[in-house]
């Protein structure tokens, strides 16, 4: 790897260091390169609280700067029940920490995405778009996603989840937070009920053309009906999709 890509070593749950850590993260410093921390709390597990995982998100970021000297700081709050990032709960664990952050220090933040539902569904991209409206609303810089069916399913994750990501971050940024949280929770009620039943979604090679890597009709038509229901959820996407 070249100094000028992003290392990423990662804390222990929950705000935990080893003897690893500390020698991954001192060869990076020596090495000059960029130092990417990376750690999730669990909302829900040792962390029983959205409040208390948040605190325990914030310690998290202030030792990977503070202490450790990394450039910057990817986190992803899990839920204990669902194991994503996308969920009600770990959204406001990831929003309120990162507006704390954002409001105090210079640090660069990004967050990690995991869904539910798989590509070429029109539940990935309003899963994505709950955490995208988090993160541009509560001033992360980086997003860093999407890993679809939660990250678990191979060679379940295509460019159309990422694309949507950064068009529904831009179109967030227009807004103030009290509008920011009022269409939050219109996007998550789209979809909250239908978490035991998410659909796994298909395969890159199944909504995808790999030749041409270009999606195909069905992936166009979901992500079309998502970001509709986006703009009926109030967030401004004319002239962004």
């Amino acid at each position: 790897m070249r100094p000028c890509d992003s290392h990423e070593y990662s804390q222990l749950n929950e705000c935990k260091i080893d003897l690893d850590f500390i020698r991954e993260s001192q060869h990076i410093r020596d090495y000059g390169a960029i130092g990417m921390t990376e750690q999730m709390p669990i909302v829900g597990g040792f962390l029983p609280t959205v409040e208390a995982a948040a605190v325990s998100n914030v310690a998290t970021h202030l030792a990977a700067f503070g202490i450790f000297g990394t450039s910057w700081h990817l986190d992803g709050p899990i839920h204990v029940r669902w194991g994503t990032t996308t969920a009600k709960e770990t959204n406001q664990c990831a929003g309120h920490a990162g507006l704390a952050i954002d409001r105090n220090t210079w640090c660069l933040l990004g967050n990690q995405y995991y869904t539910l539902a798989g590509p070429a569904t029109k539940m990935v991209f309003l899963e994505t778009a709950c955490q995208s409206i988090t993160d541009s609303g509560s001033g992360r810089e980086i997003i860093s996603g999407v890993a679809a069916a939660k990250g678990v399913a191979e060679d379940y994750t295509t460019g159309m989840e990422a694309r949507a990501n950064g068009e529904i971050a831009t179109a967030t940024a227009k807004l103030n937070v009290p509008k920011t949280n009022e269409v939050l929770n219109a996007v998550l009620a789209t979809h909250v009920k239908d978490y035991k039943v998410a659909p796994k979604g298909k395969k890159f090679a199944e909504c995808y053309d790999p030749v041409k890597v270009l999606p195909t009709e069905e992936n166009l038509r979901a992500y079309e009906a998502a970001m509709k229901t986006l703009e009926a959820c109030g967030l401004p996407l004319t002239g962004i999709w």
